[in-house]
């Protein structure tokens, strides 16, 4: 089976997300962009699976054709596993990465414990309604104030346990794809289609 063969709708609006689900999809799936002209999708689902099939769900019906999404959520232990499936929006609808941040490090303070996680789901949707859902996952640690400036939304405040140390926002985009919970769920996307009759002939 010939994975280049497969061809998906990426359903995100993110340019950021787009072009690190691209990178890692590089060579393997033939990755098309979001129709411009889609609206954005409500994304008012409870979970991460929730939220991604319903942004796979809408770039299908609109193309008609297979789309995947992803959802990702930071979880941290301290604040009750906030920001959670929020985390896009934690300090307000219309807020910004640098907002987000300042948010969750003003709600941390000093406190000692700053585990935390991200995960991410993946899925896709196919025309007849079959699905696929994916996780990974990324332990890590929230620092005391940012580091690095590379990256997007909370990279520069989280420091991965399998890396060196250094946050997701010091790190290359390579080194960060070979660790990060969008990198792991995508790769275990691609393990899933190769193991599935979805990866077509």
């Amino acid at each position: 089976m010939k994975m280049a063969a497969l061809r998906l709708v990426c359903a995100s609006a993110n340019p950021d997300k787009v072009t690190e689900i691209a990178a890692i999809l590089d060579g393997v799936v033939d990755l098309l962009p979001r129709p411009p002209g889609v609206p954005e999708v409500a994304e008012d689902a409870d979970t991460l699976i929730g939220n991604a099939r319903l942004k796979a769900t809408a770039i299908c019906d609109a193309t008609g054709l297979p789309a995947v999404s992803d959802d990702t959520g930071l979880f941290v232990d301290a604040i009750g596993g906030a920001p959670g499936i929020y985390a896009a929006r934690f300090a307000g609808e219309d807020a910004t990465y640098a907002d987000n941040r300042a948010k969750l490090l003003r709600e941390l303070g000093d406190t000692r414990n700053r585990k935390a996680s991200f995960v991410s789901t993946v899925m896709v949707v196919w025309p007849d309604g079959q699905e696929l859902a994916v996780e990974g996952v990324c332990e890590g640690t929230i620092a005391i104030t940012e580091l690095g400036d590379r990256g997007f939304g909370y990279d520069p405040v989280f420091v991965p346990d399998d890396g060196d140390g250094r946050s997701f926002a010091q790190m290359t985009d390579a080194e960060k794809n070979q660790i990060s919970h969008r990198a792991r769920a995508l790769h275990a996307l691609l393990a899933a289609l190769r193991d599935s009759e979805f990866g077509g002939p």
